[in-house]
């Protein structure tokens, strides 16, 4: 289940720019990955840019480029008091929730998983990443006060992906991993697990990413109560999967630049047999990227990634 929907331009030729606002080009390239490479799991696009302009966020939007934010919307206590939370299909998440409908009426049962950000991965869009990492120490109740509101949003829209009939969402934190374990305790997970409260249920999934956390995370990530965790290359899969139990789905975690989209087809394959061998005999593994892949990620990696998983099964 490696994380990727924008390499699907190289067999559409779409551009980024329109799977980001055209949820038609989005489909049509997720579905032709899913013909390539028969993905078990179809995924909508990683875009964390879409919610924060729904709360008003400037995003640069570049040809070939992913959109990012620019600026911060909120810079001081009574900007984020007064920060009005929007709604679910505002702006650009219209065009995810869309896609996510598109996919499920298309594939006939495969199993569909919407993206989205995490609370404080979004609060940190919003009044900025560094500025977040200083506020949950200086002034960790007014972080709170922001959190509650991108927490609302992030249940919200979830809720929107779900009524579309996917099996679940993927909910991105990668900003938590600069969060010292007891600061994401309380910034990151206690605000995932209200989501997971709300929806988690038998049916649909929630999956918790997160690239940049490390094995000390990891205690308090698993508090959070999600179904599953997909983690980046920092995270030591082996010492994970001995510590987290049976009980969560573990994923990750080869490095989706330097592995998948720089390297041979020879060191594909020899990264993920060595992830693989991490995982013998354990059920709760997926295989994937640690995160997003490039857009320019050679297709012929990715053979060579989803060729290797066939030769472990047989």
């Amino acid at each position: 289940m490696p994380i990727a929907v924008y390499p699907g331009t190289q067999l559409t030729g779409a551009s980024v720019m329109d799977l980001v606002t055209n949820p038609r080009a989005q489909v049509d390239a997720i579905l032709a990955l899913h013909e390539r490479f028969h993905t078990p799991v179809l995924l909508t696009a990683m875009d964390l840019s879409a919610e924060a302009e729904a709360f008003g966020c400037s995003v640069r939007m570049e040809e070939g480029e992913i959109p990012t934010v620019t600026g911060r919307r909120a810079t001081t206590a009574e900007e984020i008091r007064a920060l009005p939370i929007p709604h679910p299909g505002d702006r650009r998440t219209g065009v995810h929730l869309e896609a996510a409908g598109r996919l499920v009426r298309l594939t006939n049962g495969s199993p569909v998983l919407g993206e989205l950000i995490g609370p404080f991965s979004l609060a940190g869009r919003i009044f900025g990443v560094s500025e977040s990492l200083e506020l949950s120490a200086a002034e960790p109740e007014l972080l709170e006060e922001l959190l509650e509101k991108t927490t609302d949003f992030v249940l919200e829209y979830a809720c929107a992906f779900k009524q579309q009939g996917v099996h679940g969402v993927i909910l991105a934190e990668p900003a938590a991993g600069l969060l010292s374990p007891r600061g994401l305790a309380r910034f990151s997970s206690a605000r995932v697990h209200r989501i997971v409260d709300e929806l988690q249920s038998d049916d649909f999934t929630i999956i918790l990413h997160n690239c940049g956390a490390r094995l000390v995370h990891l205690p308090q990530i698993l508090e959070s109560g999600v179904a599953g965790v997909h983690f980046g290359a920092p995270m030591d899969m082996r010492a994970a999967l001995s510590q987290a139990g049976e009980e969560v789905i573990l994923s990750g975690n080869l490095d989706p630049s330097a592995v998948f989209r720089s390297g041979t087809r020879q060191e594909v394959e020899a990264k993920a047999q060595e992830l693989l061998s991490f995982a013998q005999g354990r059920w709760n593994f997926i295989p994937s990227s640690g995160c997003d892949l490039p857009l320019d990620t050679p297709l012929e990696n990715m053979d060579a990634f989803f060729e290797t998983l066939k030769g472990f099964a047989a």
